[in-house]
């Protein structure tokens, strides 16, 4: 049976794993070691570690693979194929040359768009009206290898970045499944990616998701979605992080500065830099999430107010 090391950290890989698990050996996984989080700083389990341990696999964390010894440790494994799918670690030239058959990345973009650590936000915030996975084999360089197979799916007009990476990863899974066998079999024709058609991404922040009200309703609307459920879109209230949650575009000119809350009729706003962004769901630091129309009714000085 074929030996497969996997690669990966988030919820997007589990599903992947766990195909591979059904019809291959896996030797081995790894993922990214455990994260501080909280005000605790408590170390967290990925969610790849908790599948890996509840199926008893052989676990490795390593903090560097670019070291002599964590190279033999790779080799120890005699891996056929090591698959990566969002490991979050630049794989050294000793490891991509340590399979027979190359290392393969499930990567969540129609490749050559979307390159890089944050493919899914970054098709919601700049408005594509389709993504994907792409199976390709690795190469030293930044997701640049060529592409074995694709797949794509529209993106629903209320994507959020968090419904986009369940049906990515399924997806994944799924070509997972239906391409890998093809591949080992030498069925599968690798095809050079159009640099000239490349576009990148880069590792999403937590400021990331600060509003800035000068933009347009449609741009932050997009950051409603492309941000959920982390870093979520956010704005300063009063002195305290108010998260916008869910919105909608108002296509209105309204003579007041962005970021001037408007009450519009039933509905509560904020002025942009172009049109009005209709606020839903809300949720100030520390509180529950609610409509806004219910939040602006408990803070009187809501309506009117400037939000930085």
């Amino acid at each position: 049976m074929t030996r497969i090391v996997f690669m990966g950290t988030p919820e997007f890989a589990v599903p992947i794993l766990q195909t591979l698990l059904a019809h291959y050996e896996v030797v081995a996984v790894y993922t990214r070691a455990d994260k501080p989080v909280g005000r605790g700083n408590q170390l967290v389990n990925s969610p790849v570690k908790e599948f890996a341990l509840a199926h008893d696999l052989a676990l490795e964390q390593p903090r560097t693979l670019r070291n002599g010894a964590e190279q033999h440790v790779m080799k120890s494994y005699q891996p056929d194929v090591i698959l990566v799918a969002a490991y979050g670690m630049i794989l050294p030239k000793p490891i991509l040359e340590t399979p027979r058959w190359g290392c393969l990345n499930v990567h969540a973009s129609l490749l050559p768009r979307w390159r890089g650590a944050s493919p899914i936000p970054y098709a919601i915030l700049h408005g594509d009206t389709e993504s994907g996975v792409t199976l390709m084999q690795m190469d030293a360089g930044l997701d640049t290898g060529a592409i074995l197979t694709q797949r794509g799916i529209p993106l629903a007009p209320n994507e959020t970045a968090d419904t986009l990476t369940g049906k990515l990863a399924a997806l994944g899974a799924e070509l997972v499944r239906d391409a890998l066998p093809a591949y080992l079999e030498g069925k599968l024709t690798p095809q050079p990616q159009d640099n000239a058609r490349a576009t990148m991404t880069s590792l999403i922040a937590k400021e990331d998701g600060q509003i800035k009200w000068g933009k347009s309703a449609v741009f932050l609307e997009r950051m409603t979605r492309a941000y959920q459920p982390w870093p979520s879109a956010y704005a300063n209230y009063r002195g305290e992080q108010l998260k916008i949650l869910r919105a909608s575009v108002l296509e209105y000119n309204t003579p007041e500065a962005p970021g001037v809350v408007l009450q519009i009729g039933k509905d509560i706003g904020v002025a942009t830099g172009k049109g009005v962004l209709l606020l839903h769901t809300i949720q100030l630091a520390g509180k529950r999430a609610m409509g806004a129309d219910e939040f602006a009714r408990g803070q009187r000085e809501f309506v009117g107010s400037r939000l930085e």
